[in-house]
């Protein structure tokens, strides 16, 4: 059984003063200029420089990185999301690291999962499809912290998400199971989109203090307050806000570092004024 996830959020949470997550979705064809490519062979070079640069600018206003890894693999580039990771466990080990691979399958091909995820990768959770069940997710919670879909901020989540079941939508009945079964075995979090927070506040009231990775702000348009309100925790904290287009894209020039962390000082500022209105901290 793996426990450690919970701790190392914990600790980055009280550290940075932040709840700010950072999304690492490189797309080369909105790099700036000077990284910008149309040979193939040198893509996975740039998407690792521009990340990297990202990760090195913003790293002290963070508790997470959360790269996303079809950005990479649809690029060839999984060498270079291998060394993002590496990077960041060497140069920022307070950060938490989440890869973004929303992963589920039966156990066997789980295991394998987990070793792509914790192994090649190095990272402290991964999101999972909780579809599969308990046994499904067993191999990855025994390696390291998963984070499962909830509640997604996607327009067509409601279609499957939002079902009756027994009086109570799926969603709340997923969030149950992860809070109750899947705890016995490792540490874990939700993934509960910031375009819905009267759904957060739902799940934070099913699950206690169990962290919450909330995507869906910025490019999206969910609503930052809002969704804190709903979702802080009994201690003022509970969160992973994450941001990855408009922190990334800030800026399309050589400057594009230094107004990726403007625009994350911005953000982790908005939250924890968001926080503090909430009168919980």
């Amino acid at each position: 059984m793996s426990r450690g996830f919970h701790q190392r959020l914990r600790a980055v949470w009280e550290s940075q003063d932040s709840q700010l997550c950072v999304g690492l979705d490189p797309d080369p064809s909105r790099f700036p200029g000077h990284l910008r490519t149309s040979d193939p062979a040198k893509i996975p070079g740039a998407i690792a420089r521009f990340c990297i640069e990202i990760v090195d600018a913003t790293a002290d206003l963070v508790c997470a990185f959360k790269p996303q890894i079809a950005h990479f693999a649809a690029q060839r580039a999984e060498g270079a999301l291998e060394e993002v990771c590496q990077h960041i466990r060497e140069q920022h080990p307070q950060v938490v690291l989440i890869l973004d691979a929303k992963r589920g399958d039966i156990g066997s091909t789980a295991e394998f999962y987990a070793v792509e995820a914790f192994d090649r990768y190095l990272a402290d959770a991964v999101t999972v499809n909780p579809y599969l069940g308990t046994d499904a997710a067993r191999p990855l919670l025994e390696r390291g912290g998963v984070i499962a879909l909830c509640r997604t901020s996607n327009a067509g989540s409601a279609e499957v998400q939002d079902l009756d079941v027994h009086g109570r939508p799926l969603y709340l009945h997923v969030a149950e199971m992860v809070a109750q079964r899947w705890s016995e075995w490792g540490d874990c979090a939700l993934v509960v989109g910031a375009t819905y927070p009267a759904q957060i506040a739902a799940v934070r009231a099913c699950v206690a203090d169990l962290p919450v990775l909330v995507p869906g702000i910025g490019a999206q348009g969910g609503d930052l307050e809002a969704s804190v309100a709903a979702g802080l925790d009994g201690t003022g904290r509970g969160l992973m806000i994450s941001s990855s287009r408009q922190i990334l894209y800030s800026s399309g020039g050589e400057d594009f570092a230094a107004a990726a962390r403007l625009e994350a000082q911005s953000t982790r500022a908005a939250i924890n004024q968001a926080a503090s209105a909430s009168g919980i901290r």
